[in-house]
């Protein structure tokens, strides 16, 4: 498949160009090369999408549910029978490896329009006997829904947030990434193909001011973001000026608790999950792994062997294990948190270098006898940076993972599950696993608490966050009016 895609965007229904929009050169991580030119949405462009999204979401809300589920599982055909040529794409878009895109995102985001896709024909409200009267309930879309993409899983983040807002009813108009913006041109294209009527997708290309331009526009009834905290904080304030349904996927610096009684292999292979997968650019991360000492030296003596043996090289090649970053710029904040672990008195056991390479690549890097207060266990860094930390008991560790501003998720490793589910009950996370790290099947919801977001993504949660509610109450008898 080739980058450059027919048009910059994708609106009622077909690829919509306007030159006049300031430039956007995508680059392949990799290489530092361009390989796309896209212009971002003008004002004109705003309006018709959000007009055509509009006029398409009454008609669409009116269908029965069976019919818009059917289009939504003939999407997942079609997506799964291109999943080489969509998996290329997304790894010359986001420099992640084949070997990774080829299971984890355009199969992942099949696996949503499916889910919804069967979900949508068993939504029903509730009745309510009153005596002589009842009550029911109704299930109704919310209206035109905008989703904000991050750049990590452009794929899978179109589909995660369009797949519930199409099945309930609703309109999308999405943003995504200015870094990684083309392939949700191609999920809009095949939503078209399996039958979805015009106007219900629409796929605007654009900056951080076209963010704004959505979120407070007054034809939006939703809004939901995946990105960080500080776009998650002006988001939030812009859509509540017009009192809009939010849902916000933030950011994070989870716990990942090793136990001295865990599986060393499986507990090193978590641990690598939760820091090198995507080159560490993931938002549910288990950066902060607390290994109980009886189990520390074991622990940083085969993780050393396991990192030092990941394959880096041109994310094309499938025998590739770990790609680049996706940025000049995420690569060098990522140089700049290493350099200042050092500093501070982190000791780097390996990587913790850029390869001399074309392209944004940081070698896996783990530090040992990381403390709470050291800047790489309390900030965000999105690369692969594992920070291991020392804990000596399970009343300790559970107030120091808690000790943070985020709660997105977290993890722990033991053969004792009575420990596994008492810890996980006191730990103030959203999504958290017990020895396993990163598996968000979409039956699953996702999302935070504190200030890693507000709402969840998939699973029947979902439901909650694309319809609302209405009540009547019906009469059987004459009105007894004491006027």
């Amino acid at each position: 498949m080739k980058a450059q895609p027919e048009a910059s965007h994708f609106i009622d229904g077909a690829f919509v160009e306007d030159k006049a929009g300031a430039p956007l050169e995508v680059l392949h991580p990799a290489s530092g090369e361009v390989i796309a030119r896209l212009h971002a949405a003008t004002p004109a462009l705003v309006d018709r999408a959000l007009n055509a999204a509009r006029r398409a979401q009454a008609d669409w809300a009116a269908r029965l549910p069976v019919e818009r589920g059917r289009i939504l599982r003939r999407a997942a055909d079609i997506m799964r029978e291109r999943n080489h040529e969509l998996s290329v794409l997304e790894t010359l878009d986001t420099g992640k490896p084949l070997q990774e895109t080829l299971v984890a995102d355009a199969t992942s985001g099949a696996d949503a329009l499916e889910y919804f896709g069967g979900f949508a024909p068993t939504v029903t409200g509730q009745t309510v006997p009153q005596g002589r009267d009842f009550i029911y309930t109704l299930r109704e879309p919310l209206g035109v829904c905008v989703g904000i993409g991050a750049w990590n899983y452009p794929t899978q983040i179109i589909c995660w947030k369009t797949a519930p807002a199409l099945a309930f009813g609703n309109a999308v108009v999405f943003k995504p990434s200015e870094l990684t913006p083309l392939s949700a041109l191609q999920v809009a294209a095949i939503l078209t193909e399996a039958g979805l009527p015009a106007g219900l997708i629409n796929v605007l290309q654009g900056f951080g001011d076209l963010g704004a331009a959505l979120v407070s526009d007054p034809r939006v009834d939703k809004v939901s973001l995946t990105g960080s905290v500080p776009t998650g904080r002006k988001v939030y304030a812009a859509a509540a000026e017009g009192i809009r349904h939010v849902t916000m996927e933030l950011g994070g610096k989870s716990p990942l608790i090793v136990f001295d009684d865990a599986s060393l292999e499986d507990a090193v292979g978590g641990a690598m999950m939760a820091n090198f997968y995507s080159s560490g650019q993931v938002c549910s991360n288990g950066t902060r792994v607390f290994v109980q000492r009886g189990m520390k030296d074991r622990f940083l003596d085969r993780l050393t062997a396991r990192t030092e043996a990941i394959r880096l090289g041109d994310p094309l090649d499938e025998a590739t294990q770990m790609g680049p970053l996706v940025s000049e710029a995420q690569m060098q904040k990522v140089m700049g948190y290493i350099e200042g672990a050092r500093t501070e008195g982190a000791r780097l056991v390996t990587g913790g270098q850029r390869l001399n390479r074309p392209g944004y690549y940081v070698a896996p890097t783990v530090f040992a006898d990381v403390t709470d207060d050291m800047t790489i266990a309390r900030e965000e860094v999105f690369g692969p940076v594992m920070s291991v930390l020392d804990f000596d008991d399970e009343d300790e560790v559970i107030a120091r993972a808690n000790a943070t501003e985020f709660g997105l998720s977290a993890g722990v490793f033991t053969q004792d599950l009575a420990r596994g589910h008492r810890v996980i009950g006191r730990l103030q996370a959203g999504s958290c696993w017990i020895n396993a790290y990163n598996l968000t099947p979409v039956e699953a919801p996702f999302g935070g608490v504190k200030q890693s977001g507000v709402g969840r993504e998939n699973g029947h949660a979902a439901l909650e966050h694309y319809t609302q509610i209405k009540t009547v109450y019906v009469g059987m008898g004459p009105v007894d009016a004491p006027y």
